[in-house]
């Protein structure tokens, strides 16, 4: 396990590189999908494409783009984020990630203490960003681990506060009230890493918007439960402190290209709570389906499904006769993910992120429609089924495995 995933990493997927070769095959999956006329169904739970009203295609231009939808953006922004108009401001970046680092650029002072805080852990990303801004970054669970680490540290510049992590669990509304009064007593500021907890929480457990809970700045994602993308990052906070990110964006090229302006604001305005609430209803009759089939195997959050990495591999490894595992959890959650994708045309998550967050195979915020299209989740559950199988045949032969992964010149 590095100081930044929470997993251990492997012989073949050892690094990002290793990642992007292994999405490089998936992808060359997917064209070949394409050219067949074979369907490719995505269960990422994540919408990245481009949708714009055709009347706004013309204006998708640096210079017009801005000046005739960014005043509409940012109120939508600040709606959807929970701001209020002259005291917040709104960034538009070109991913979360780029909106979390240059957050952390304005908001951590350079040998500082940043205390994350989440009912899991905190994202890779939120790592990396502390570090890149010079901070040392501090894990914790919860408002009273918190208090004792402003308590020993009086170095702590920031809390970065995350309500639904990566593992899908969710801190509980009295417990984000804790954690942000425990920050404010010791004044420290509060940033929100909010990639779907902006509208999960306040559509599935009724919690307040990013900014509505205390914190100073705050991020979420628009291709994320609800939006529909592009896959931009959304940051809005104080204004004295967002005009100082706002020009680290563009220092470091991390601001969102202008002409994208439009797709960003039809994202949000097409925003609606109840659509949040379908996703995680057709996501838990997947998880019923699952469970029919493995069991325990099955991890359930209130709102996502989860393989867990280790158990892919125990039933893997269960399946194909083995006793001593030829690969870490992380690569069986990676081979089952291509095995899926190769032999059922499903996407999921695990190629999503690079590198994922989780060693777990994720089943998040599916569309009905999809799920539908698909054949239903007995249908989804049968290829899960069916991968796992093929996945303890393959383990046999580790260089099956490899060549499963990694493209063939590498």
């Amino acid at each position: 396990m590095s100081a930044e995933l929470p997993y251990r990493r492997g012989e073949i997927l050892a690094s990002t590189e290793d990642d992007l070769a292994k999405l490089s095959v998936a992808w060359r999956e997917i064209e070949r999908r394409h050219l067949a006329g074979e369907p490719v169904y995505n269960f990422t739970g994540l919408e990245r494409s481009l949708r714009v009203d055709p009347d706004a295609l013309e204006l998708m231009d640096d210079e017009l783009a801005p000046a005739l939808y960014g005043e509409r953006l940012t109120r939508a922004a600040l709606d959807h984020l929970g701001g209020v108009s002259g005291r917040d401001d709104v960034l538009l970046a070109n991913r979360l990630t780029a909106a979390i680092v240059v957050a952390m650029q304005v908001l951590v002072r350079a040998g500082s203490t940043v205390v994350g805080v989440s009912p899991s852990y905190s994202h890779p990303a939120v790592i990396r960003a502390v570090r890149l801004a010079g901070g040392r970054f501090v894990e914790t669970r919860g408002a009273d681990a918190l208090s004792r680490q402003l308590a020993e540290n009086d170095g702590v510049s920031l809390v970065v506060l995350t309500r639904l992590a990566v593992t899908y669990e969710v801190l509980e509304g009295k417990e984000l009230d804790r954690v942000v009064e425990t920050a404010q007593r010791s004044e420290v500021p509060v940033f929100v890493d909010d990639a779907g907890g902006a509208r999960v929480g306040p559509a599935v457990f009724a919690q307040p918007k990013t900014l509505e809970l205390g914190a100073e700045a705050g991020a979420t994602g628009l291709d994320k439960y609800g939006t529909t993308g592009p896959r931009l990052g959304l940051l809005a906070g104080r204004t004295e402190l967002v005009r100082p990110m706002r020009a680290r964006a563009v220092e470091l090229g991390l601001e969102a290209r202008p002409m994208l302006v439009p797709a960003a604001l039809r994202s949000l305005e097409q925003y609606r709570p109840e659509r949040v609430l379908e996703l995680v209803a057709t996501t838990e009759c997947v998880g019923d389906a699952l469970a029919g089939r493995l069991g325990g195997r099955v991890t359930r959050t209130p709102v996502a499904i989860r393989l867990e990495g280790e158990d892919v591999l125990a039933e893997a490894m269960t399946r194909g006769g083995i006793e001593a595992p030829p690969v870490v959890p992380y690569e069986a959650t990676a081979a089952l993910a291509m095995l899926l994708l190769r032999g059922h045309g499903i996407l999921t998550v695990h190629f999503a992120a690079m590198p994922p967050g989780t060693a777990a195979l994720l089943i998040k915020f599916v569309p009905p429609e999809t799920l539908e299209r698909f054949g239903g989740a007995e249908a989804f559950a049968a290829a899960v089924d069916e991968s796992l199988d093929e996945l303890g045949r393959l383990l046999g032969d580790p260089s099956q495995l490899r060549a499963l992964l990694a493209q063939a010149d590498h």
